[in-house]
């Protein structure tokens, strides 16, 4: 055989592989977080609309929990079957 079938020389990294350089921001990246809260900078709490928020958010959550509860009893008698006689 000749030695030139042989190839001692691996190929090198394919550019597909390689790891490309960092660039600028591309679009469908969120923002950074300092950028969007700077809308916010400097604004006084309203505790009367945090209260009526949170009221709404419990609200919320209670009504998702009774209706998962009720979910889960429905499918629990769903899934026993009868007993016949």
């Amino acid at each position: 055989m000749p030695a030139a079938a042989a190839d001692p020389v691996p190929d090198p990294v394919p550019a597909a592989v390689a790891v490309p350089p960092v660039t600028a921001k591309e679009e469908w990246q969120p923002p950074p977080v300092a950028e969007v809260l700077a809308a916010y900078a400097g604004r006084v709490k309203d505790s009367a609309t945090a209260m009526r928020g949170a009221a709404r958010v419990r609200d919320s959550m209670n009504r998702a929990r009774t209706a998962a509860a009720q979910r889960r009893a429905a499918q629990k008698t769903a899934r026993q079957t009868p007993k016949s006689a």
